[in-house]
This record gives C-alpha cells, structure tokens and sequence, in this order.
C-alpha cells in the first residue's frame, strides 16, 4: 500500500475486441454525454487544484517529520492517528492524479494534456518519495505488536485488511534505500512506457478502401456485416501492426525485463506472484481456474466457433469472422436514449437501489459517451476517490454490444460508488472481483432482453453474442494470461524478437480457438495493441474469475436463494475490506472449490447447447 503517481488510473477495460468501437459520431444516436470534470477540479490553472499539490507537498513532508522511525512506537489510538492523516494525503493525491489522468484520456494527442499530468506526476512523485518509509516501517513491526495494536478498541481494527495485505508483502521488501529509489524511477520506468504505448496506439492510422481510420474505427469493422470489410479491416490492422512491430516488441521485452529484475531483487518466486498477492487471491485457485478453462475449450469455444462456420456457410472462420454478426441478425443502431432505458430497466428489475444508484452516471456529467479524435480506446470506469464520485469512459456506437460495454461499465461505478463508504484505504476491490458488479450487471441487461425477445432469429441472436462475449471474457483472457505467463517466461532467457512473440501469440490462439478457424498472414502481430499486457500484467485473469464467480452468483439469484439482493449490495458495499472467502460464504459459494469453476462454465455450455438445438 503505497502512494504512486503511475497507479493513478485503475483503467477497467472491456474485453478484448469486441468491446471497443469505433467510428466517427453518428447524428442519430442522440446526444452522447461528456464529462463534468468541475467536481474534480475547474480547470488545470485553478487556484484550487494549485492549492492541493502545494498542501499534499506539504502533508507528505510534515506526516514523515512526525512518524518516520517512529511507527513501532506508536499505541494504538496514536497509530489511528497516523494511518487516517495517511488516507488523506492519498485522497488528495488521488484527486490530483485522477483530474490529470481523465483529463489525459479525453485527448490523449493532446501535449498540453499530456504535460500537464507528465508535471503533475512528477511532482507527485517527488512529494510521495517522502512516505515510502510508511509500508517498510510498517512492515517491520514485530507480530505481536501489531496484532496488539489492532486489537486494542480505540484503535486502527477496522483498516486490519489494508494492512494485512500489506504485510503479505513483507518477505518481498526492500531497503529504505531501495524502495525509494524504486518509487523514484517509475516515472521513467514502467510509467514511462506505458505512456508510450498509449500515445502510439492513439495515433496510429489505417488505410481501409481509400479511408484513413484510427484504431477504435478499424477494430469496430471486424464486427461488420459485410464480410469484405471485416477482412479489410483485418488486413489493415495486420499491415500497420506489422509496421510498428518493432517499437511495440521493443515496449514488451523492456516492460518484461524491468519486472523480471524487480521481481529478482524481491525474490518473488514467480513473475505472477506480485499480482496475485495484490488480487489477495491465492495461487492454487488460479491455477484452478486456468486449468478448468482450459480443459473446456473443446467444449466451448471450439464447439462454438464450429457452429458459427455453418451459420456463415464456411468451411473455415477467418479471423475477421470471430465476431461477425450472424446473417439473421438485422443491423439496427441502438440509440443513445434507447441504451440508458435498457440498462437501467434492467437493473431495476433486479432491485430499484441499483439503478437509483446508476441514475447519477447519465444526469451529472459522469459519463464521456461520443467517439473523438485521440480519445483513449475502449471503456473504463475509474473510481477517482472515495470523495468524489466515478467517472466512466465509453467509445458508444449504438451497437447491441455497445449497451452491454454500459452496462458493465456502469456496474463498476455502482460497485465503486458503494464501497466507498470504506474510505480509501479499503474501497480498492482486488481485481478477482472488481469484475463482479461489471459482469453482473451485463448478466442483468442480457438476461432482460432475452425474456422479451419472442422471434427466434432475434433470440438466436442474441444468444450467440452473448457466448461470444463470454468466450471472449473466459476462455480469451484465459488464453491471454497463458501468453503472459509464456511471454515473461521466454523474456527470462533472453531478449526477443518479434518473430519471438508471434510465435507464443499464434501457439495460444491455436489452442483457445480451435480447428474451425484458418490464421491470415500478419495475424500473429495481433498482441501488440492489447493494453492490458502494457498496463496491468496478469491483470486478464481477473476477468475470467469474475465471469466465473457471477455466472455462479446468478445461478445462486435464479434459484431464489433468500435476501439475495441484501447479500448482493453487502457483498459491493465491503469493497477491500474482506476476502473472497467470507464475501462468498453468504452464497454458499467456495473460489477454492475446483467445481465452482465448472458451474460457471456450465452456463456458457448451456446456451451453447440452446443454440444447438434451434438448429435441430
């Protein structure tokens, strides 16, 4: 638990293609809504957003004059002290940070946006150096002690989750020196290059039949009707991919070597233990999960994709028939309008709470809706501080796919907004179930246009996007994190080549997807724009775990387990204050379990089996 300028956006990002849109505005879509950033700050030159960097300037340097070689000597009503004027100066900080950051991604090509949170981050940075000592010190307090001090009732008991997590960390601690050092470096480290990748993949152009599209507008014709521009759009990727393959093999095999020496110095024992530790998941569940989903592709996504072929009248899926619509499905743009009624009917037919709760997103400004030049790609809500509110970023194009990207935005922000009754300091959800409230929420909205749907082509429709959004959600990020895991593996022996990295991407797909599809020439370069690898390494499991864990959690709903929905907003409303053993108990549910797995993959295997049977 450390302050750190380059951790200011928690980026929630959609899954992987087939959530991220885009091309230019469309008139009737309605108006798209944009983000109010004044309950951030007014403006970058305000005198308020001047006056809070100058204070937690202030408040870093005078919280360690106060307690730097002291913590061990702190009682317990003296320690609450500490640790709350800790939270502030992290709500502060996260303020400043989170303007910068949303700002940033409004325009990304922006260079004045991009100084702005280039300086801020490094006076941030700077200032924060001062509270390293905070979690070494901290970790360094003898057990008894500390079990005392948490213990005592005038005392910090309920921040014990914050700090047990932290204290996780303690065989992998550094010096003073070390750790400072670190802290120091990251804005020209891993910040850095992430930086980069951002600002890369924002500029980048493609040619498609004589038109100059971004990325988002490109991505988006790989869901198009007409096949020939699916595979122009294809081709097109694959060609600017492949010319910038260096640059981008170059962002990896340095991301890739600073963690591997990170994690030497450490001596973590593996390059996926930083994340679990910070997920507060244990291995072997991982590891359960992996290996469950991996051991369903045949009967997953193999089984589907073959299905799919027939439908299109193919012997062979091309790549840019993965997430083609079906040829019964009409092509229909979802208005702005007609996508809020849908998501929020849907959530309050679970409970009025819920979509009292997401109502704020569309009324206040906490929403950046439209598609514009250098706009960040994809969607994310980001919960900025627990004293402000979320904030949520979507490319929307008024595809069905683009109702259920809001409604699993908008579950973060709900979730988000929930557990920021915790504070700061225990508000963060581990990312194994950040994704719950998202997931749910899309289960919600899928769940609700099924039941009104009576024509069958539509039914069928809707069915088949809903599998591949799942297929894309478990089994791709599952095969994602095993291109992670063979990835960093492989950068431990050396450095390596683009032709490297093709090759570990292609053995991945091959597997996940099966023997219905053909690869094109150019699509082994396909790794090179997934910012999850650059962002967040290992992070793509936790969509898996939170498809798995929500499919368990509705059959729990559907089988009307009592005060269902009581337990539900519990469950949110913890946010990191309990572990995902004793949030699931409630439920009957064990991660642990290695069948718990299997009745999430289940579900996906029953809508297959559905779609199978409409063809008998």
């Amino acid at each position: 638990m450390m302050i750190s300028a380059c951790t200011f956006v928690n980026r929630i990002l959609p899954r992987d293609e087939n959530a991220l849109p885009v091309a230019a505005e469309a008139p009737d879509l309605g108006k798209l809504p944009e983000w109010d950033l004044s309950d951030l700050y007014p403006a970058p030159d305000s005198p308020e957003l001047a006056r809070d960097l100058e204070t937690v300037e202030q408040a870093c340097s005078d919280f360690a004059h106060d307690y730097e070689g002291k913590l061990a000597s702190l009682d317990a009503e003296k320690m609450l002290d500490c640790i709350e004027r800790y939270q502030q100066i992290d709500i502060l900080a996260g303020r400043i940070m989170s303007y910068a950051g949303l700002r940033y991604y409004q325009n990304t090509t922006d260079s004045e946006r991009a100084k702005l949170m280039g300086d801020l981050q490094d006076r941030i940075t700077t200032a924060t150096t001062r509270l390293v000592f905070f979690s070494l010190e901290f970790n360094s307090i003898p057990d008894t002690c500390y079990e005392d001090i948490f213990a005592a009732p005038n005392g910090p008991a309920r921040y014990k989750p914050v700090f047990d997590r932290m204290r996780a960390m303690r065989p992998y601690q550094l010096s003073n020196e070390l750790e400072r050092f670190l802290h120091d470096n990251s804005v020209v480290g891993a910040a850095a290059w992430n930086r980069l990748f951002d600002e890369t993949t924002a500029a980048l152009t493609f040619q498609v039949d004589g038109e100059e599209l971004g990325l988002e507008a490109t991505l988006n014709l790989l869901t198009d009707h007409d096949r020939a521009r699916r595979e122009a759009g294809a081709r097109a990727l694959a060609e600017v991919f492949g010319r910038n393959i260096k640059l981008f093999t170059r962002i990896h095999n340095t991301l890739a070597k600073e963690k591997a020496i990170e994690d030497k110095w450490r001596k973590m024992p593996t390059p996926q233990t930083a994340r679990h530790l910070s997920n507060h998941v244990e291995p072997e569940v991982v590891e359960a999960l992996r290996n469950a989903v991996t051991a369903a592709y045949p009967r997953l996504s193999h089984r589907y994709y073959r299905l799919k072929a027939r439908w299109l009248g193919l012997d062979k899926l091309q790549i840019w028939d993965r997430n083609a619509p079906l040829p019964s499905e009409s092509p229909r743009l979802i208005t702005w309008g007609e996508a809020r009624d849908t998501v929020l009917g849907a959530y309050a037919g679970f409970s009025p709470k819920l979509a009292d709760l997401a109502q704020p997103f569309f009324d206040r400004g906490w929403i950046d809706a439209g598609v514009k030049p250098g706009k960040a790609p994809g969607a994310f809500a980001h919960p900025t501080v627990t004293t402000v509110h979320p904030y949520v970023l979507l490319n929307y194009l008024g595809k069905p796919r683009d109702v259920m990207t809001l409604a699993h935005e908008l579950g973060h922000g709900v979730h988000q907004r929930l557990a920021a009754a915790q504070g700061e300091l225990l508000a963060s959800t581990p990312l194994t179930l950040a994704e719950t409230a998202s997931v749910f929420g899309e289960m919600l909205t899928f769940r609700a246009l099924l039941t009104k749907t009576t024509d069958k082509a539509q039914r069928k429709a809707l069915l088949a996007g809903k599998v591949e959004d799942m297929i894309n959600t478990v089994v791709r990020q599952i095969a994602f994190y095993d291109f992670e895991c063979k990835l960093h593996a492989a950068r431990a022996k050396g450095e390596l080549t683009p032709e490297d990295i093709n090759a570990l991407w292609m053995s991945v797909q091959a597997e996940s997807l099966g023997d219905a599809f053909e690869f094109m020439p150019g699509y082994e370069s396909f790794w090179t724009y997934v910012p999850h690898f650059v962002h967040s390494p290992f992070y793509v499991y936790a969509y898996a775990f939170g498809d798995g864990l929500v499919n368990a959690l509705y059959a729990a709903y559907e089988d009307g387990l009592p005060d269902f929905q009581a337990k539900y907003f519990d469950m949110l409303a913890a946010g990191g204050s309990r572990h995902h053993k004793e949030l699931l108990a409630p439920f009957g549910l064990d991660a642990s379990d290695p069948a718990f797995w299997d009745k999430g993959l289940s579900m996906i295997e029953g809508f297959i089996d559905e779609l199978e049977a409409m063809e008998a």
